[in-house]
């Protein structure tokens, strides 16, 4: 990988330090294809023109809480990325996901000026992904389950299996993953005790007590590395 100019890596880095809670020199260094010396010699020059950034001992940098960025400025690809990626969103099944992300969308359109407003408006309409419509089912749960992984919330649950058959759930959402156009939460189970996966299409009504759960302190890379070779269809458990 070239490495790029310094003004634009310390620009990427400033984004990076701001976008993430903590982050280390070595991964810093790893994404920009540099030394972690010269990631040290970043991060001095960004405090010497008065970003406070917080180092955390044996952990990392993070820049101090309440500090903003001036308005960011995308590169032409980077917008020609978010808008190929609204076009495959807009495929999706889930309402709640679509509604948020055109949002999302619209407000990045704002700060496109002139000519580039122009292309990205060109490519949005030079672009299509087929999608199956076999399957017409849609949901509006996603965004509510993804809140409730970051809250570790727990959840009760209306569903409806793909076996046909009605149960009610309280579950602790894991992770989120899709796979052949349906969206698929895997939790643990409170009423079968062990992790399952359903689909959130399936999912009738999400109530919440505002019960909260210890976190399981699992990667989703771990998740499936244990359950290789099952088979993690909807409500099926870990073998």
């Amino acid at each position: 990988m070239e490495e790029k100019p310094r003004l634009a890596r310390l620009t990427a880095i400033l984004i990076q330090l701001q976008a993430s809670k903590i982050i280390t020199a070595r991964v810093l260094a790893h994404k920009h294809d540099v030394s972690i010396r010269t990631i040290y010699r970043d991060i001095r020059t960004l405090e010497k023109s008065g970003v406070p950034i917080v180092t955390e001992e044996g952990r990392g940098y993070t820049v101090m809480e309440g500090y903003k960025l001036p308005p960011v400025m995308f590169t032409e690809e980077e917008a020609n990325a978010l808008i190929t990626a609204e076009q495959l969103v807009l495929k999706n099944k889930d309402t709640s996901f679509v509604q948020n992300y055109t949002d999302a969308i619209q407000k990045i359109r704002t700060l496109l000026k002139g000519p580039q407003k122009e292309r990205t408006n060109l490519l949005t309409n030079r672009i299509y992904f087929t999608t199956n419509y076999r399957n017409q089912k849609t949901s509006n749960h996603l965004m509510r389950i993804q809140l409730a992984i970051t809250n570790f919330e727990v959840l009760h649950i209306d569903y409806h299996s793909s076996k046909n058959k009605k149960t009610k759930r309280d579950i602790e959402p894991f992770a989120l993953y899709s796979t052949q156009e349906n969206w698929l939460l895997i939790a643990f189970c409170r009423l079968r005790k062990e992790f399952r996966v359903f689909r959130i299409d399936y999912i009738q009504k999400i109530t919440s007590n505002s019960e909260f759960f210890e976190s399981h302190n699992m990667t989703l890379e771990e998740y499936f590395k244990k359950t290789y070779g099952t088979e993690t269809t909807p409500d099926t458990p870990l073998s």
